[in-house]
């Protein structure tokens, strides 16, 4: 099963190459964005997860 963080970098990549591929500047900008809260996540995800190691 494939963790979350790996989820959201994987989601990230997919919609950055959405986004060079978009026809309208729309587009670029709505894959460009979801790629962004991807990459929001995954950064999330990696500093709670390794605030709870920390603290045990």
């Amino acid at each position: 099963m494939e963790s979350n963080y790996r989820y959201y970098v994987r989601r990230a990549s997919e919609e950055r190459r959405a986004a060079a591929r978009a026809v309208t500047p729309e587009a670029q900008a709505r894959r460009s964005a979801l790629a962004e809260s991807f990459a929001q996540l995954a950064e999330q995800y990696q500093r709670d997860l390794g605030s709870v190691l920390a603290h045990g």
